[in-house]
């Protein structure tokens, strides 16, 4: 068995240690947090052998081969930086980091390493999105004409929603596009095969102020208790934005993300059209997939394994008819890692299907790209890292 670490107990790394143990490959025998405290806590609740009170420690166990780090934004490099360092192969949340000059490090870091790294972009391994992938590659919707869509929250619409992700020195200087538009990003370049080479952005902050909570509230938390006490915080990061972007062969496309609008709860919406057909797919409805025609019935592609490509059907992981979504689109994610170490695979020789430290890097490009749009007011090109 793989034994494996895990760096942060908040809000996303149960969720990397339940997809690690439906592998069947790997056990998780560490975690660390900021505190002995907290570490001993969510290692009872996690029935995880070992606590730790910082990442340090936890790497100085010679038994640990693979480190998740599930950590707030503002530590990702540092940490990433230290499991390379310390020959341990790394799997980490995204943002890969806080800034390109970082991202340029981390890429450096790795580029001739045997090391497996990755990156969370969950969304790429939704069996709908592969089998997207596999329709534009085989040219079955013809040449992409343009990209559309958007990225849907609510969880950041009243005044009184507040947590670190606002703050830019604890999330960065962009807040939504960040956090949720680098998803469509990566998920709308892994689907067409194109990089983003250009972007036009506007920004906007609907709460210039927000009530922050004594104490920490948790992501996509909706508790508002009337008796609690707040400060008043400035806000300096965007709240919704509007992106143009051109792609690499000169096609474009154009996308919204908002953490402000009221209903949608997670909604990552990618719509292709093409000379032949048009494809969208709906995170909120995760198992089919939209084909739209010109000169016949439209038609609504659910994931049977059957109805599949012959080589996406495996990320179906059950016979049609069976709910899937997003902890199976994270179980998928984990499983190609986990083969990738299991075999001996090297990232330089053989490009892998889930997102690495390359990918994550060009994500930071786009946003550096996407946060100097907005401050100059035109089209930026992204940076080759």
């Amino acid at each position: 068995m793989i034994k494996v670490g895990i760096v942060g107990a908040g809000f996303i790394g149960p969720a990397h240690i339940e997809a690690i143990r439906r592998l069947g490959v790997a056990e998780v025998i560490a975690i660390a947090a900021h505190t002995q405290e907290l570490a001993e806590k969510k290692a009872k609740e996690l029935n995880i052998p070992h606590a730790y009170s910082n990442v340090d420690d936890l790497l100085n166990n010679p038994d640990i081969q693979v480190v998740h780090n599930c950590t707030p934004n503002n530590v990702h490099a540092e940490i990433n930086k230290k499991i390379i360092r310390a020959g341990k192969h790394v799997f980490s949340e995204k943002p890969l980091c806080m800034t390109l000059d970082e991202a340029r490090e981390l890429s450096d870091l790795v580029k001739d390493s045997d090391l497996v790294h990755g990156v969370s972009f969950v969304y790429r391994k939704f069996s709908m999105v592969q089998q997207s992938a596999a329709m534009v590659a085989d040219g079955d919707i013809g040449r992409v004409f343009l990209v559309h869509g958007g990225y849907f929250q609510d969880w950041m619409m009243l005044e009184t929603d507040y947590n670190w992700r606002v703050e830019p020195e604890h999330g960065g200087k962009s807040r939504a596009f960040a956090d949720i538009g680098s998803h469509w990003c990566d998920t709308v370049q892994y689907t067409t095969g194109k990089k983003i080479t250009r972007v036009f952005a506007d920004l906007s902050i609907v709460w210039s102020e927000r009530k922050a909570i004594h104490g920490n509230a948790a992501t996509f938390s909706t508790e508002n208790n009337a008796e609690a006490t707040y400060d008043l915080k400035s806000v300096k990061t965007e709240d919704f934005g509007f992106i143009m972007v051109m792609f690499e062969d000169g096609s474009r496309g154009s996308f919204t993300v908002s953490q402000v609008s009221a209903g949608r709860k997670n909604q990552l919406l990618i719509v292709i059209n093409g000379s032949k057909m048009s494809l969208s797919w709906d995170q909120e409805t995760p198992q089919q997939l939209w084909l739209g025609h010109r000169d016949k019935p439209n038609q609504l592609l659910t994931d049977d394994p059957s109805l599949l490509k012959k080589n996406i059907a495996a990320s179906a992981n059950y016979p049609g008819g069976h709910i899937e979504g997003w902890p199976d689109a994270f179980k998928n994610m984990m499983q190609e890692y986990y083969s990738y170490i299991a075999s001996g695979k090297r990232i330089q020789d053989e490009k892998p299907g889930f997102a690495t430290f390359f990918d994550g890097a060009n994500v930071m490009a786009i946003i550096d790209a996407v946060i100097e749009s907005n401050e100059r007011n035109c089209w930026v090109d992204v940076q080759e890292i």
